[in-house]
């Protein structure tokens, strides 16, 4: 079923191209859509897919209401410029993002200028490919009881927030539905073969150094990342998006501190509203208030320009 205007089309204040946030592009698309996901959508087109990231924000497994206005924009756009940079390491399914050339598919181009790719089709590796370069989140949880973080040994005595003596790749067992399991690397092998596992650490490892060094000179911690990796012919490509707010952790150098929760540069109002609120995490929560859908967006807004400009 295609989506009416008014249902592609959150209240929002102004995204940069039509005004509002797009919840989603069902009105905007005339080919059916293949996949939704929490954030993006997927449209066959054949030979190859269009995937357009609406503004939509989820946290704690829901998706929230309202959109969030830029939030497309600023993951394509990440997107994009960290698949041009690091095609020299390892190539990706981006073919270009130019809605200008997509005319014969698009009703309506205009709304989604800055939040469509077209991109290679690819056989989905089932992998999540995690880099941890600091001990926090998950991992400092699984630290405090183990000493370890997906069976890997670590120094005793770290501190949250710590950086780690060397980044670690922690895969988790993709999950469609639910979360993704964390899964011993020997457990990857088993899985998916020991070359293509140890070449998905080794490519993983590679770039999340590239972008911690690129991230360090504007002032920028990455702290940890995923990636998504598919086969064409056999041929090892990136895939889905890269070094975004919603894939990797990103602290400002300012805000940095040991054995706290760091503010970090991404939807953090959101999960701090909902987290103080007296919601019961077993519902869908009310929508959120305009003050914390306005600092979420300059929350993505300031880390495409931290780091594109």
């Amino acid at each position: 079923m295609t989506a009416t205007n008014e249902q592609a089309v959150g209240m929002g204040q102004a995204d940069g191209t039509d005004g509002q946030a797009i919840a989603s592009a069902e009105a905007f698309v005339k080919v059916p859509l293949t996949y939704k996901g929490k954030v993006r959508e997927l449209y066959d087109l054949g030979e190859q897919y269009l995937i357009v990231v609406t503004d939509r924000i989820s946290a704690f497994d829901y998706v929230l209401e309202p959109a969030v206005p830029e939030k497309g924009n600023v993951l394509n756009q990440l997107s994009k410029f960290w698949f041009e940079k690091t095609r020299s390491i390892l190539p990706n399914h981006m073919i270009h993002c130019e809605v200008e050339q997509l005319q014969e598919v698009l009703a309506d181009g205009a709304p989604l200028k800055k939040r469509t790719m077209l991109t290679k089709k690819a056989e989905r590796i089932d992998i999540e490919c995690v880099v941890r370069g600091y001990i926090t989140g998950g991992g400092w949880r699984q630290y405090e009881s183990t000493q370890a973080v997906n069976g890997i040994a670590l120094p005793a005595g770290l501190r949250k927030n710590e950086r780690l003596p060397e980044p670690i790749f922690t895969p988790a067992a993709k999950n469609d539905v639910g979360h993704d399991e964390d899964i011993p690397f020997a457990t990857m092998q088993e899985m998916i073969g020991e070359e293509l596992a140890l070449k998905l650490r080794a490519k993983s490892l590679e770039l999340y150094e590239f972008a911690r060094l690129y991230c360090e000179e504007r002032g920028i911690m990455l702290a940890d990342c995923k990636f998504e990796f598919g086969l064409i012919d056999g041929e090892l490509i990136l895939i889905d998006e890269i070094f975004t707010p919603d894939c990797s952790r990103f602290w400002a150098k300012e805000k940095y501190e040991l054995d706290v929760e760091i503010d970090s540069m991404d939807k953090e109002p959101v999960r701090s509203y909902l987290a103080q609120s007296d919601w019961d995490k077993n519902s869908k929560p009310t929508p959120l208030p305009q003050h914390v859908v306005e600092e979420t967006t300059k929350r993505y807004v300031d880390i495409l320009n931290r780091l594109t400009k």
